[in-house]
């Protein structure tokens, strides 16, 4: 599933195609929406919330999508076709850009004054103007004997954090993903290293934690189960997190992860 980052370009890349753009085309293939049209209507802009995207619209209209796990929003030149097998749910076009979602997880079309009924739940955004790390703090330590691991992929707890920063946080802090969220003494060092992690990445396609660019250099431990440790030559071990049927991939050192 995109992470905060990867949902934050996204928004950037909406708004360079569509906003103050007035709508040549909208085309809904979700059944709730199916005879919703937005033509004539101009793009205000697209901004991101966490996971979600919000596209508002003159009117006091909101269109709200996710990309869930495989989910993506396509620019590309007006009428052009788009390739054959794609599962497309939403097209919003004008004059000159058309935006295509592919197999979004998600499609909405509220008034703008409720874009909360469907993103109010959400903890503080760690890209987003409301980032607090605080709050997300204060929202973590009301669950104490919840993992850490489960903690902070509660979308509710900070928003944006996925499998692949959770990793890569947890082992630069040298945490254990299943110690317990009381247990930990500076969760205000871990929430806002999960945030500058997200903020590095935010310009520029790719998770780049160690500093290192090449595509076999760029993260600790996510995607390196088996590998050793580039810290002390411990094996990455690789399992899974949360209850059925949520469990969620965990990668972590052993040896360096042992706080």
């Amino acid at each position: 599933m995109p992470e905060g980052d990867a949902v934050y370009r996204t928004a950037a890349k909406l708004r360079g195609a569509l906003d103050g753009q007035v709508l040549t085309r909208s085309d809904f293939r979700v059944p709730r929406h199916a005879t919703a049209d937005l033509t004539g209507r101009a793009v205000i802009t697209t901004v991101s919330r966490g996971k979600h995207l919000l596209t508002r619209v003159e009117g006091d209209l909101t269109v709200h999508t996710h990309l869930r796990m495989d989910g993506s929003w396509q620019v590309m030149a007006a009428g052009r076709r788009t390739a054959p097998g794609d599962q497309v749910r939403l097209i919003l076009a004008n004059e000159r850009w058309q935006a295509v979602g592919v197999r979004l997880g998600m499609v909405d079309l509220v008034r703008t004054g409720e874009e909360e009924r469907l993103v109010g739940h959400l903890g503080p955004d760690l890209l987003g103007p409301d980032w607090d790390p605080d709050e997300a703090v204060r929202r973590l330590r009301g669950a104490p004997d919840r993992t850490i691991g489960e903690a902070l992929l509660d979308q509710r707890n900070l928003a944006g954090i996925g499998t692949i920063y959770r990793a890569e946080t947890l082992f630069l802090r040298g945490i254990w993903p299943w110690k317990k969220v009381g247990e930990i003494k500076d969760l205000h060092g871990l929430v806002s290293l999960a945030q500058r992690l997200l903020d590095a990445n935010k310009g520029h396609a790719g998770t780049v934690t160690t500093g290192d660019r090449r595509p076999a250099n760029q993260t600790w431990v996510y995607g390196r189960a088996g590998k050793p440790c580039r810290r002390c030559g411990t094996r990455i071990s690789r399992g899974e997190m949360g209850a059925q049927p949520q469990e969620r991939l965990i990668l972590w050192c052993a040896g360096c992860q042992l706080g």
